[in-house]
């Protein structure tokens, strides 16, 4: 019998089992994918680059990431934002430089900026720990996003462009999110501007050959603890002992880490059965709705154009993109995000019904010669079975002040981890390496010696 059971080899997992194996605990760590990585995926494009297909930025403020690169020695490089940005709406393309958009109306500038004043001192009163603790949590809990823009926006193109904020953040439309919750994102994060910058901001920095090494780097050194291609059906548990079933035998161990999104969490077959305030919680927390886009040209020519590579388009179907090339520059390598109701429709299309979708939107952005890639590349993440949507969840109105208390809470030996446990940069690769290692920690101060 091990110590502990760990489901789920992505960041927030192998931090988990890392941590627990360093306290001399047995541990073995169950994956059901047939790579470690989770919502990290690492693609190849050619002479040693690799694009990512997951998550992939890390911000100034995201220290456990940062501390764990420099242990794993990987280095990291800046994203590119040199040059002029691109605004695109109504059929009309402007430059612009800085966070905000500017667009025909100078007063949704004003406008937004305003509502993203507020938002921070709204989020400033969350308490992240217990976000139905803070005040006004029912009444934020009772609205969704959509709701509070038209009530306190006043311009078309400002309710417009933190419509774009929302999906680019969230993955997902304003009408989907809980007011709640996003006010509990955003202070998990510290701000608002935090969560959307470049500069200074969670997209401020890649990671050199990757992101999704440090997950790979972090496994190596578990060994032959992580077990790949072992999908986990089920979870009996006792006073102080589980036997987790998976579709290539049994288990047992004193505790488990179940570090999987709360959706993926629900379809595990419980005995005896959680309690329903935590099943209603995985009921309810949606995975965001994400297409990650990738068109590779030989170079960057957008540089030579004096342009950044960033734009956002509220005429879409495309309305974020960024310059992913990798540190070299070479190949150049627009990246588009197709998110919420634009990944439900276009997720059900084919590759090469996508591909002509994005690069026809790109060549509105950049002119002509971003029609015809040499490659192209994306990922439909609700189509994986063993995700079923990125960046992360959310929870819908209701769900924080109604369920909320059950998301960490332990049931007997079983533990919760992965990112959207986290209580700081939830939803983020930080978030999920501080939730792993919050629940070993829960662990290694419980846990009766063997």
């Amino acid at each position: 019998m091990h110590d502990v059971i760990v489901i789920g080899a992505g960041l927030s997992g192998v931090a988990a089992a890392r941590a627990l194996v360093a306290a001399g605990l047995d541990v073995v760590v169950l994956e059901a994918r047939d790579r470690v990585g989770g919502r990290t995926l690492d693609h190849p494009i050619g002479d040693g680059a690799v694009v990512e297909l997951g998550g992939q930025w890390i911000g100034p403020t995201q220290t456990r990431m940062a501390a764990l690169a420099d242990e794993l020695e990987i280095a990291t490089f800046e994203t590119h934002g040199t040059g002029a940005h691109l605004f695109e709406a109504r059929g009309q393309l402007r430059r612009y430089r800085g966070t905000i958009p500017r667009t025909p109306n100078p007063l949704a500038v004003l406008d937004v900026g305003i509502a993203m004043a507020r938002l921070n001192r709204l989020a400033e009163q969350i308490d992240v720990d217990a976000p139905w603790r803070s005040p006004r949590a029912r009444l934020h809990d009772t609205q969704t996003v959509a709701t509070w823009l038209r009530r306190n926006v006043a311009t078309r193109d400002g309710r417009a462009l933190l419509k774009l904020v929302v999906e680019g953040v969230w993955a997902a439309d304003p009408a989907d999110v809980s007011f709640l919750h996003l006010l509990t994102y955003i202070a998990s994060a510290g701000s608002l501007e935090l969560l959307t910058d470049t500069a200074g901001g969670a997209q401020e920095r890649r990671f050199v050959g990757g992101s999704q090494q440090v997950a790979v780097r972090l496994a190596d050194r578990l060994g032959d603890r992580v077990r790949l291609d072992e999908p986990v059906r089920r979870i009996d548990r006792a006073d102080d002992e589980v036997t987790v079933t998976t579709d290539r035998g049994t288990h047992r161990a004193r505790r488990v880490v179940v570090a999987i999104p709360p959706t993926l969490a629900g379809r595990l077959v419980y005995a005896p059965a959680l309690p329903g305030d935590r099943d209603g919680l995985t009921q309810r927390y949606a995975q965001g709705s994400v297409v990650k886009c990738m068109a590779v040209y030989p170079e960057p020519f957008w540089r030579d154009d004096g342009l950044s590579g960033q734009a956002t388009s509220i005429d879409g179907p495309v309305k974020v993109v960024f310059d992913n090339s990798p540190p070299d520059g070479r190949p150049g390598v627009l990246l588009g995000f197709l998110e919420g109701r634009q990944a439900r429709v276009h997720g059900r299309r084919s590759p090469a019904e996508r591909r002509a979708v994005v690069t026809a939107a790109l060549t509105r952005l950049f002119g002509p010669r971003a029609a015809d890639p040499i490659d192209y590349v994306d990922k439909a993440w609700a189509e994986e079975e063993f995700t079923r949507g990125c960046y992360a969840g959310y929870l819908p109105p209701g769900g924080w002040t109604d369920h909320g208390h059950a998301l960490r809470r332990p049931i007997g030996p079983i533990h919760w981890a992965g990112t959207e446990t986290a209580t700081v940069w939830n939803g983020y690769m930080e978030g999920a390496v501080r939730a792993g290692e919050r629940a070993a920690a829960e662990i290694i101060g419980t846990l009766p010696s063997p």
